[in-house]
């Protein structure tokens, strides 16, 4: 029974102080579990700075619990050890006492005897002693549970404030560290951006240049091809013009041939003479040079179309010397195009179709009218032949205006001049209540594409000439101290200004007092007296000059003649004095003519 006892006992107590084991192993199981989380929960070495500063979080975390619960185990274990040495200092105290009093018998039954027997003053403990003993160890029992329980609440206290503080780490530490690392990410990102963007836009800019080169160069390559292609194209245009303006001249010579053979079949010897006239003008201007060859316009292949039936009406008429001077009408009214070619709807002749524009229906029937017109225009100006050049140009403004032109023409001015068809047409537009009448410029435009048109027709005015040759040699002041001007300025135009007073001139409103060429131009062009580069000009008529060919003005000096396709000057402020010069007909520095009306 005492065996039992015992045996109950110390497996009592090893009970009782296996609860401070259990919980520290439970702490262990806690800090195992927590460790291999965090060891789970680690990331390699290129993890990102938040990672980093989250594993350095769960480092410092395990090794506080680590801390807390090895503490926790260690006073456990005191506690155990403290217990069972106790328990060993009893057992020997009671076992001394059975040998010193000379009893047998085992522990056990020592143990037993006494709780059986409950007296006894030869024993080694009372009854009495013995409830102490268990009350004390009892006491000892609750003490040592009292402290485990304690050791382990402050164990599960120390991990709960553990794990506070590392919550408050992660949270306060890692918050900053996470925002701090945050803040180094994105600055690190837009860096990185920014880098990668200098490097897209250095990228796009060479690009850029690279194409821009390119471009240019081929835009250098495309430019050179045109300049080359017209080169070639001016060539081939010159070429072909000269080729159109022998091709007219010969076929005027072989016109003129026929018409010569006939007249002489005929018998009519003034239109022989006329007809060698033409001929010999004719092959002059085209061939030798008296003129600029591509300022006489070929006509185009529907007007030489209707060449057999001008002729044929022409013939019919009395005019059959006219026909290129028909042809050249019906070339300005309407290049050959239509059913009304000569633009003879609104003439007296025409009886058959409305009188309106483009009332006529049949081209035959338009060249009849247009050639019975011609005549009566070329007989209201009394014109004797086909180079009688100041009558044909009254005649041709009248074919324009009207025969009413003519008659007025004559009466006030005694022919035909630019500016009284432009004073006419003004006259008439305000009479009749229109925005403009006819074509102001009509003569020059019909004589673009008349062979003969450009036939000088007199000497010009050899006044003025006279005036400026005398003059050779002088230097400016003379010139522009009359002007007005207390210094030297450019003279040129003051020039031509005193050589036009000197002749009265300025006085009759011939030539304008003009100090600027380009105000010299305005004047002429203001009253219908101006040329283009491509005129013939005579004696007397005001050159302009245009250095660069971008259409500024900048010289002008007095025609002196035309002599073998080439225009005599003579000008002031050349070479600083008065000097004379020589151009081609046609040069590209001429800008233009003006045109006195002397």
């Amino acid at each position: 029974m005492g065996k039992e006892i015992k045996t109950r006992q110390i497996k009592k107590d090893i009970k009782a102080l296996d609860k401070t084991a259990v919980a520290a192993q439970h702490i262990r199981q806690v800090y195992v579990h927590t460790k291999d989380s965090v060891k789970q929960g680690q990331t390699s070495e290129n993890d990102s700075p938040v990672e980093y500063a989250e594993n350095k979080i769960r480092e410092t975390s395990e090794r506080t619990v680590q801390g807390a619960v090895y503490q926790a185990g260690r006073i456990g274990k005191q506690a155990l050890k403290s217990r069972k040495k106790k328990e060993s200092i009893v057992g020997e105290e009671c076992i001394s006492s059975q040998v010193s009093d000379g009893e047998s018998g085992t522990m056990s039954e020592n143990i037993s005897s006494v709780f059986s027997e409950g007296s006894g003053a030869d024993h080694c403990q009372t009854k009495e002693n013995l409830q102490k003993q268990v009350q004390l160890q009892k006491m000892e029992k609750s003490r040592s549970n009292r402290s485990a329980y304690k050791y382990s609440e402050q164990a599960k206290q120390t991990v709960k404030q553990s794990t506070r503080q590392t919550e408050q780490s992660i949270k306060t530490t890692g918050k900053g560290t996470v925002k701090y690392a945050g803040r180094t990410v994105k600055t690190t990102e837009q860096s990185t951006h920014a880098a990668i963007k200098t490097t897209q836009e250095t990228a796009r800019s060479a690009q850029a240049a690279a194409r821009a080169s390119a471009k240019m160069a081929e835009k250098s390559l495309r430019t050179a091809r045109q300049i080359s292609r017209q080169a070639v194209k001016t060539a081939h245009q010159t070429a072909k013009a000269t080729a159109r303006a022998v091709s007219t001249a010969v076929k005027a010579i072989v016109a003129s041939t026929k018409e010569l053979i006939t007249a002489i079949a005929a018998g009519g010897w003034i239109s022989v003479f006329i007809l060698i006239v033409v001929i010999l003008f004719g092959g002059v201007l085209c061939m030798v040079g008296g003129d600029n060859s591509s300022s006489v316009s070929p006509v185009s292949a529907e007007v030489e179309a209707y060449t057999p039936l001008i002729r044929q009406y022409t013939n019919q008429c009395g005019i059959g010397e006219y026909v290129e001077l028909i042809k050249a009408v019906m070339m300005q009214e309407s290049g050959g195009q239509g059913s009304d070619p000569m633009r003879s709807s609104e003439s007296s002749f025409n009886t058959r179709y409305p009188r309106e524009p483009n009332g006529i229906t049949d081209p035959e029937y338009s060249i009849a009218c247009g050639v019975q017109e011609i005549k009566a225009v070329l007989m209201s100006a009394e014109v004797e032949s086909p180079v009688d050049m100041d009558r044909i140009k009254l005649a041709l403004q009248g074919y324009n205006f009207g025969n009413g032109y003519i008659a007025w023409a004559k009466e006030n001015y005694g022919g035909y001049t630019v500016a009284n068809a432009a004073e006419f047409s003004d006259l008439m537009a305000q009479r009749m209540g229109w925005t403009g009448y006819g074509d102001k410029q009509y003569v020059p435009h019909v004589l673009r594409y008349y062979v003969f048109g450009r036939i000088p027709t007199g000497a010009g005015n050899q006044a003025i000439v006279q005036i400026a040759l005398s003059q050779e040699g002088n230097a400016g002041d003379t010139y522009w101290s009359w002007y007005g001007f207390n210094s030297r300025v450019e003279w040129c135009a003051c020039f031509v200004s005193w050589c036009a007073d000197q002749c009265g001139y300025i006085e009759s409103g011939v030539i304008p007092k003009f100090s600027a060429c380009s105000g010299g131009v305005a004047w002429f062009e203001s009253r219908g007296q101006f040329r283009d580069g491509s005129y013939v000009p005579v004696a007397g008529d005001i050159i302009f000059f245009d250095w660069g060919n971008d259409g500024s003005i900048n010289h002008v000096g007095i025609v002196e003649n035309v002599i073998d396709g080439r225009v005599h000057t003579i000008e002031g402020n050349s070479g600083n004095k008065c000097a004379k010069r020589s151009y081609a007909i046609g040069d590209n520095r001429i800008y233009g003519y003006g045109t006195p009306a002397y």
